[in-house]
C-alpha cells in the first residue's frame, strides 16, 4: 500500500486564480496595460488552475474539480479573446463579451451557493466573485464606469483566494489553523439531509 503524501492542488489553483484575477484588476483600474493579464491568463490562471483542477478529479473533490477546471478554461478563453481582438482574428465585440460574461456570471451562482458549504473565507470569496461578474456585465451593457467598481471589488476577491491558499499551506506546515477560514455559512444541521462533509480540502 502506498502510503506516500500528496500535495493539496487547491493551493495551486488558489494561488493561479488570485494572481491572475489580481493582474486583471490592475489593469482594469488602470494601473497596468493588457499584456501581462493576456500571458497570465495563459499560463498561471489558465494552464496551470486548469491542471490543478484536473488533478481534484482524482481527490473526489468535485467542488474544487469544476471550480478550478472552469475557471482554468475561463482564462485561456478570456487570453484568447484579447489575442483575437488584436489580431482581428474571430474578434469580439464589447457586446459579445458581455455575453460570454453573463455565461460565466450563471456558472458562478452556482458555485457560490455551493461554496456557503465549505467555509466562511471562501464564501466570502465567490460573493466578491459573483459581485464582480455582475458589475463587470453591467459594464459591458451601457454602464462602462462600473469596471473600476468591479475591479476594487475583485482585488478583494484575489486576496480572499490567497488566504484560503495561504490557510491550506500553513495549517500543513505549522500542524494548526494559523490563519481559520471560518463556519460554513450553510451548516450541516440547518438542513434536514445526510450530510457528508464537502470540499475538505478547503477546511
Amino acid at each position: 500500500m502506498n502510503d506516500q503524501k500528496l500535495g493539496n492542488p487547491a493551493v495551486v489553483g488558489l494561488a493561479a486564480f488570485g494572481l491572475t484575477t489580481l493582474m486583471l484588476q490592475f489593469h482594469n483600474v488602470g494601473w497596468a496595460g493588457v499584456g501581462p493579464v493576456i500571458w497570465l491568463g495563459l499560463i498561471f490562471g489558465g494552464t496551470a488552475q486548469l491542471i490543478a483542477g484536473l488533478q481534484e478529479m482524482k481527490t473526489g473533490n468535485n467542488f474544487g474539480y469544476s471550480a478550478f477546471t472552469a475557471y482554468g478554461a475561463f482564462w485561456i478563453a478570456l487570453g484568447l479573446i484579447f489575442i483575437g481582438n488584436h489580431f482581428g482574428v474571430f474578434a469580439s465585440s464589447g457586446t459579445d463579451v458581455g455575453w460570454f460574461l453573463v455565461a460565466w456570471t450563471l456558472y458562478t451562482v452556482i458555485m457560490w451557493i455551493g461554496s456557503m458549504r465549505t467555509n466562511g473565507v471562501l464564501a466570502f470569496t465567490f460573493s466578491t466573485l459573483l459581485a464582480g461578474f455582475i458589475l463587470l456585465d453591467l459594464a459591458h451593457f451601457g454602464f462602462p464606469e462600473l469596471t473600476v467598481i468591479a475591479g476594487y471589488d475583485l482585488i478583494v476577491c484575489a486576496l480572499g483566494a490567497w488566504y484560503v491558499m495561504a490557510h491550506i499551506i500553513f495549517q500543513d506546515l505549522w500542524g494548526y489553523d494559523v490563519l481559520p477560514v471560518g463556519k460554513a455559512w450553510i451548516e450541516p444541521s440547518r438542513i434536514n439531509v445526510p450530510f457528508r462533509p464537502l470540499v475538505p480540502y478547503f477546511w
